[in-house]
């Protein structure tokens, strides 16, 4: 069964950085799109990033230009940059993989003002 592990969340002031990473496990990872989703409190769950098998990215206008997602293949890992972070990125970050429509558990980034 696929089982996704993501890492890398925590607390940072504004502007500064954070790297997620997510581990991909039980499935055939190159084939598959992957993306980062977050939820705040209060407030639906919203895609972040998207990277598709051949590496095309995608990213919602509120990220463009400060985030980045990336994947390495050789280690069924993708991973999310994040810089010039703001407090409204604070969230619970969550690593999706489709299909089948699998999702990690979720790491928690706080950004202090």
């Amino acid at each position: 069964q696929v089982q996704l592990v993501e890492s890398g969340g925590g607390l940072v002031q504004a502007g500064g950085s954070l790297r997620l990473s997510c581990a991909a496990s039980g499935t055939i990872f190159w084939l598959k799109t992957m993306a980062w989703y977050r939820e705040a409190p209060g407030k639906q769950r919203e895609m972040v990033a998207t990277i598709t098998s051949g590496g095309s990215t995608n990213c919602a206008d509120s990220v463009k230009g400060r985030f980045a997602i990336s994947r390495d293949n050789a280690r069924n890992t993708v991973y999310l940059q994040m810089s010039s972070l703001k407090p409204e990125d604070t969230a619970v970050y969550y690593c999706h993989l489709a299909p089948p429509n699998s999702w990690g558990q979720g790491t928690q980034v706080t950004v202090s003002s």
